[in-house]
């Protein structure tokens, strides 16, 4: 019997992103991927109510997606949302017509769930290996942060900062002033810290970064003449730098950059510098796996043992 084809959607704080695909003896091929950069997470007024045309722009790309779903049954798609939608007071008027357009639910999810799926998503694109892994994952309004050893997750975290979140707060107007990036590096730094009072004793052999912010840093380190799928401590710090000598955004001098992610880079930097002094690193690997794929895995697995996906 052929594998069935399942679909998974991420709503995040800056993109939506779908994932078509079978999973096929534990190993995914994919058939459809699709991102659309939505900036939900930019788009929370004073009171923390999504803006109408921001909610408009999220449930336009659904519709898009929805077409390209069609024939995949309800019961083999799972949508989930995450930290802009866990803020928003009127998230649930996003998500009842959202799950109207996708005909299925649409879950908010937990950080900590969060954390778990993407940690199940990375460590199902990656080979069986006994080394322990930590897994960083910058997102528009959160970063989750999990250790785990093969594919068995021990901690996980999630800090309420992101690549968004940061930009809007210190960057706002464009400005990249040393003072800026020393004020959202405290900032992210302190944030951190008070989620993971018992990491004191955590260790690993490996980190891996997971999702859109250190995909994009990777990739303006890569076009600088720096190798392809990593980040270490000195290229961070010295695109920190690249970045207060341009001054503005508009001035950036980043090659592969997308246009979408000129706003919100220099967030992006200043939480990943701050997750590199935190936790001491010195070294991070891209990973191929993010929470659309730990979702579509995890539907598999419910799809396979009976049982409803757990929340």
């Amino acid at each position: 019997m052929k594998a069935p084809l399942l679909a998974s959607i991420d709503i995040g704080s800056n993109s939506v992103l779908l994932l078509v695909g079978r999973v096929i003896n534990g190993k995914l091929h994919t058939e459809l991927q699709r991102k659309e950069t939505i900036r939900l997470g930019g788009a929370l007024d004073s009171e923390r109510n999504l803006e109408p045309s921001a909610m408009e722009r999220g449930l336009e790309c659904l519709r898009r997606y929805a077409a390209l779903i069609a024939h995949i049954p309800p019961k083999h798609r799972r949508i989930v949302a995450t930290q802009t939608l866990r803020e928003a007071r009127n998230r649930d008027a996003f998500l009842h017509q959202a799950q109207a357009i996708l005909g299925c639910p649409v879950e908010l999810i937990s950080g900590e769930r969060e954390a778990a799926l993407i940690y199940q998503g990375v460590s199902s694109l990656l080979p069986a290996s006994p080394e322990r892994r930590l897994v960083v994952d910058i997102g528009g309004r959160s970063t989750e942060i999990c250790l785990g050893q093969g594919s068995h997750l021990e901690k996980a975290i999630s800090c309420p900062i992101g690549s968004v979140a940061c930009a809007q707060r210190f960057f706002g107007d464009g400005v990249l002033h040393a003072e800026r990036f020393a004020a959202a590096h405290a900032h992210a730094h302190a944030l951190l810290r008070t989620h993971m009072a018992d990491w004191n004793n955590a260790t690993w052999e490996q980190v891996l970064g997971s999702s859109g912010t250190a995909g994009a840093i990777s990739k303006a380190l890569h076009q600088a003449g720096y190798p392809a799928g990593e980040i270490t401590r000195p290229t961070l710090f010295q695109l920190q730098q690249q970045l207060i000598l341009a001054g503005h955004i508009d001035r950036l001098p980043l090659q592969g950059l997308r246009e979408e992610l000129r706003p919100v880079i220099a967030g992006g930097v200043s939480v990943m510098c701050a997750v590199f002094d935190t936790f001491q690193l010195q070294h991070m690997r891209i990973a191929q796996g993010a929470l659309r794929h730990g979702v579509l895995f995890d539907l598999q697995q419910s799809i396979q043992s009976g049982a409803a996906p757990a929340a």
